[in-house]
């Protein structure tokens, strides 16, 4: 029968055994069942075959990045390890300034998972994906022994395109460039914590999961000449802008005063004695535009969904290059190194 009008194969059991990654019969079922049936690639090859016409556009370039994400709990509020393995992927390109256009997908999965589980992870995926416009293309699957792993391991590839003219770089920030983030700070590393159940926190905090490239696109339209981004993943925003003064050879003043954090985050951070500036973020990102161009940028980012609660929180200098200074809400001034150790292991 032609591949094509062959009806869906189907998984029987309820869990995944050893016999889902033997490369037999069971493995082709859990395939197209739970994952080829949600993204739809192109073909059954072991390769994706891919064109575009923004790569012929003269002077383009292509993007490529990749990452793994063993977040635990795999699911939690806000989001799932199928939701941030696209957005950390789709937003690792975006703030690079590229379009992103085609994503890969391996799974390393633990005897034993559940096949609903997995079907969740795959559904949340392909919303994550359609939200940010990209196609999951061709992907793989491991099966590990019982005790061998801890759930599901997703490692995401994705490719996208820089238009010509646009070098969105570090380096590029020079004293007097103005620092924005798109919303509030710490509240996807604050959702891992209370969904993990050893602090016995409640909260209402959900992670901040989500893609940003649409966010990026806007600014770029209104702000032509915005320096860099990045997104505040692992080491959140303190490392983030330590990474960015370190490779511009400038400092960068913010003010603990501007910087958006919900109540609740807070609290969670002074039970706990965390720092919400290394807290870890899934949705947010922190950009320098030249002043001129500033209020331009951070209208474009508010008239985002991912950038409504958008602000500027400070600017970078020519003091003190290479460290990051924050004003506190005393008058004084405290340095913001980066994150020595790790804070909250297993975030994304």
């Amino acid at each position: 029968m032609n591949e094509r009008l062959r009806p869906p194969r189907r998984v029987v059991a309820d869990r995944v055994t050893l016999a889902h990654g033997g490369g037999g019969k069971a493995m082709r079922d859990l395939i197209e069942d739970v994952f080829t049936s949600v993204f739809a690639p192109p073909g059954m090859e072991d390769q994706a075959r891919l064109m575009h016409p923004s790569l012929l556009e003269p002077g383009a370039q292509l993007a490529f990045t990749t990452d793994s994400f063993v977040v635990s709990p795999m699911e939690f509020p806000g989001g799932d390890i199928g939701t941030i393995a696209v957005c950390g992927t789709v937003n690792d390109l975006a703030v690079g300034g590229a379009r992103p256009l085609w994503l890969s997908a391996a799974f390393i999965i633990e005897e034993g998972v559940e096949i609903a589980t997995l079907r969740r992870i795959a559904r949340s995926m392909q919303t994550a994906a359609e939200a940010a416009g990209v196609r999951i293309v061709t992907g793989d699957t491991k099966v590990v022994g019982r005790g061998s792993g801890d759930g599901v391991f997703v490692t995401t590839a994705g490719v996208g395109v820089i238009p010509p003219g646009r070098d969105l770089m570090a380096g590029n920030v020079r004293p007097g460039d103005v620092a924005i983030v798109n919303g509030v700070l710490g509240d996807h590393g604050a959702a891992i914590l209370a969904a993990r159940g050893d602090m016995a926190l409640t909260t209402d905090v959900i992670s901040d999961c989500r893609p940003l490239n649409l966010l990026m696109e806007a600014v770029l339209a209104a702000a032509p000449d915005l320096r860099c981004a990045r997104d505040a993943t692992r080491g959140g925003l303190a490392s983030a802008l330590n990474e960015i003064a370190d490779a511009a050879g400038v400092g960068v003043v913010i003010a603990e005063t501007d910087l958006p954090l919900r109540a609740e985050v807070k609290g969670v951070c002074e039970i706990l004695g965390l720092d919400p500036l290394y807290l870890a973020n899934e949705g947010t990102l922190v950009l320098f535009v030249p002043p001129e161009q500033a209020e331009a940028a951070l209208a474009a980012m508010q008239g985002t969904a991912a950038g409504v609660g958008a602000c500027i929180i400070g600017q970078a200098t020519a003091a003190h290059p290479g460290t990051v200074v924050m004003k506190t809400v005393f008058g004084g001034g405290r340095i913001v190194d980066m994150l020595v150790g790790e804070q909250l292991p297993r975030i994304c």
